[in-house]
């Protein structure tokens, strides 16, 4: 993975077909997206309950771009090796899920991955300032984590300016997860975001069968984006 901050659009499988995980990601990958977002959750973090390793094994030989691995579970440490394992290219793991989220950066740099940090929307940008030398992307939360399709939360965009002044000139991806629009795209981008999450704005419309309406929702987020 180099770094670079052009806009990235990371499509949650999250939204996809089930059933069809291989095809789905090989679909949004011709169509033109830049990363693929796997969104894990415990049913105790977050009350709602997605994807262990295997299944993120499983799909590994079908990705192609990046591997972006959401862990929204606690405890998370003890889970790092085996996603690790199982093909992640970059892990975030929450900074309300441990009382030790600088060894948590640790442990997934020490894996072998990009260690994200991902904020919660009450959590301020600050708790990322004494983190910034040990994370590779920040993901600012714009819905409250848990489930797809939630409306985008407004007072975050003041949170990215904030990190974005704080990165600096660190080599350090800001993310946006949730609600992520062609009408929400360009506010963040012009914040200072440059990894675009979109789950049902990417998919809506699209299957296996008819992949085209993807390509046109990637392309619409990005233009907006860039814009």
């Amino acid at each position: 993975m180099s770094f670079d901050r052009s806009i990235k659009i990371a499509p949650s499988i999250l939204s996809a077909d089930f059933a069809n995980f291989g095809q789905e990601i090989q679909c949004i990958e011709a169509q033109g997206c830049d990363w693929v977002h796997v969104d894990v959750m415990d049913g105790h973090f977050v009350p709602n309950l997605t994807f262990g390793p295997p299944l993120v094994a499983a799909i590994r030989p079908h990705v192609k771009t990046v591997m972006d691995v959401h862990l929204m579970i606690s405890p998370v440490d003890q889970y790092i090796d085996a996603y690790a394992q199982a093909g992640a290219d970059v892990i975030t793991a929450h900074y309300e899920a441990t009382p030790h989220i600088h060894r948590t950066m640790q442990a997934i740099r020490a894996a072998g991955c990009k260690a994200g940090l991902a904020l919660n929307p009450a959590t301020p940008a600050e708790v990322c300032e004494y983190l910034l030398d040990m994370v590779d992307l920040i993901c600012v939360m714009t819905v409250n984590p848990g489930f797809g399709g939630q409306k985008f939360i407004h007072s975050q965009i003041d949170k990215v300016k904030r990190l974005r002044a704080m990165i600096g000139d660190r080599p350090i991806h800001i993310e946006i997860d949730g609600g992520v629009t062609p009408e929400t795209a360009p506010l963040v981008a012009a914040a200072g975001a440059d990894v675009l999450v979109a789950g049902s704005a990417v998919f809506k419309g699209g299957s296996v069968q008819k992949p085209a309406p993807y390509g046109e929702n990637i392309r619409a987020i990005r233009a907006a984006a860039q814009a």
